[in-house]
């Protein structure tokens, strides 16, 4: 089972280039967790794990799942199975971590990740480090992704962008230039990666730099709208907190 549980949390080593034959790895790990749930259909991490795979899909663009109400409800419903099966699997409160979090409730995120490293003192979650810069404690954020990135050498540039996001949401915006370079030098296709640079390039007054990468975040998602991707994926608890992330993005030229 252990193998199953890995496959699926690898979703969180995506290549954050997103590439689109990368759904098929979401599939994959969902039909060996259904397959693991065969054969001991009371086994708490596989549901965890579950909750995990429509979490991402709902967070990530992968296909039609991406930030839809059906996908955020099946995350929240495994999590709920895996919680009541065994609310001792520290892999349980992390899915329920990760769906609160989609549903914009922060607290009730943070208190979950929270029971998570109490149950394993080791256990780190990326998504942690995303709900803590959305309550305003980047500081923390800060702690937690670098953890994360110790604890998996294979990180994702994921991880990257966010240590660079939490950076941003400090001002500390010339940490925040290096850690974003980065991510995109090896994640080119890495949207996010792009739009965080943007906003950091917009706050130092290097609007030139800013607007190349608005068209780089326009080339990966002709689509892209602050009210439309930005928005329902980012909601802070302090005001200025939200101000200050999305004046970078307008600084920038993203378009709203």
């Amino acid at each position: 089972m252990t193998i199953t549980c890995k496959r699926s949390i690898s979703l969180n080593r995506f290549n954050a280039s997103l590439a689109a034959d990368k759904v098929d790895e979401l599939y994959e790990a969902r039909r060996l967790l259904h397959l693991s749930l065969a054969i001991d259909p009371k086994y708490a991490r596989s549901y965890a794990c579950l909750a995990q795979t429509h979490g991402a899909a709902w967070l990530i663009r992968l296909d039609s799942d991406f930030l839809t109400t059906a996908a955020r409800d099946q995350a929240h419903k495994f999590a709920l199975k895996s919680s009541e099966l065994d609310p001792r699997v520290p892999e349980t409160h992390a899915s329920l971590g990760l769906v609160f979090l989609a549903q914009q409730q922060l607290d009730a995120s943070i208190a979950a990740f929270e029971r998570a490293m109490a149950l394993n003192h080791n256990y780190v979650d990326w998504i942690f480090g995303v709900a803590l810069i959305q309550v305003g404690d980047s500081r923390r954020a800060i702690d937690i992704i670098k953890a994360y990135m110790r604890l998996d050498p294979l990180h994702a540039p994921l991880a990257s962008a966010l240590l660079g996001l939490a950076h941003y949401m400090l001002k500390e915006y010339a940490q925040a230039l290096t850690t974003l370079r980065a991510c995109v030098s090896q994640a080119p296709n890495y949207r996010t990666g792009h739009v965080l640079l943007a906003a950091t390039y917009a706050q130092m007054d290097m609007l030139e730099e800013a607007r190349a990468e608005v068209d780089q975040v326009v080339r990966i998602e002709p689509n892209y709208t602050i009210s439309g991707i930005a928005r329902p994926t980012i909601a802070f608890k302090h005001a200025d907190d939200d101000q200050h992330y999305f004046d970078g993005l307008r600084k920038a030229g993203l378009p709203e």
